[in-house]
């Protein structure tokens, strides 16, 4: 790379002054106020629903699109909705399972530069888009009434650990949290257990927030036995 090279990428990449910052700021208020709104105003009306996470690189074949597609067609037939971050791979697979069992097909979806658009599975009038992580991240945390989590990368870690993090510090209300794939998840639950409870940063009762199990049946027992343990059911 060259000198005029250089001096270009400076001219491109410009980092913002203290002052544009607050000024974009300020501004986005308001954004994320609207995206609160749509989404409270729009996902109040849907309905219990049971989050599904998985990756988005995970393709038609593939046994984890599989069991996402099992698992909400089971999860719908039991009276749930089905809500997903609205992209490919397990997501598209999740919303596949509710269209074809004729239940409720929700759809977070999230501006990206790459490998995020909405799938063609999701309810017309029950696909809402966001530009902040932490705004779609919120309509998760508020109208589910169960996280499965499928094998996934950092995405999926993040929306995994927030929910147990909240519940564990009762920020948010039990519900049942089942990740599927022993295979895929063992190593890092087994890291939790050698590492953060062997030196005290977690209690043991933390390592009852969440389920491990291998298939969409087992974790749909789970969130169904949840649900018969305190006298509820999909349609309260």
């Amino acid at each position: 790379m060259n000198t005029k090279d250089i001096e270009r990428l400076r001219k491109e990449f410009k980092p913002k002054t203290w002052m544009q910052t607050k000024a974009h700021d300020s501004w986005s208020v308001f954004k994320i106020m609207a995206e609160v709104v749509e989404g409270y105003e729009e996902l109040s009306k849907i309905g219990p629903c049971v989050a599904v996470f998985g990756s988005a690189r995970t393709k038609p074949g593939d046994i984890c699109y599989e069991t996402a597609e099992q698992l909400a067609y089971f999860l719908t037939k039991k009276g749930f909705g089905i809500i997903t971050g609205g992209g490919p791979g397990a997501m598209e697979a999740a919303n596949k399972g509710a269209h074809y069992a004729g239940g409720k097909s929700v759809g977070l979806n999230i501006s990206l530069p790459h490998e995020q658009a909405a799938n063609a599975f999701i309810d017309p009038d029950k696909l809402i888009n966001f530009d902040y992580f932490f705004t779609r991240k919120l309509m998760f945390m508020r109208y589910s009434q169960g996280y499965v989590v499928l094998p996934g990368g950092f995405g999926t870690l993040d929306e995994l650990f927030e929910a147990i993090t909240l519940i564990q510090t009762d920020k948010l209300v039990d519900f049942p949290i089942v990740l599927i794939s022993r295979d895929y998840w063992g190593g890092l639950i087994e890291w939790i257990k050698d590492r953060m409870l062997k030196e005290g940063k977690i209690s043991t009762e933390d390592l009852n927030i969440f389920h491990l199990v291998d298939t969409a049946e087992e974790a749909v027992e789970v969130i169904d036995d949840f649900y018969k343990k305190y006298q509820l059911k999909p349609n309260f």
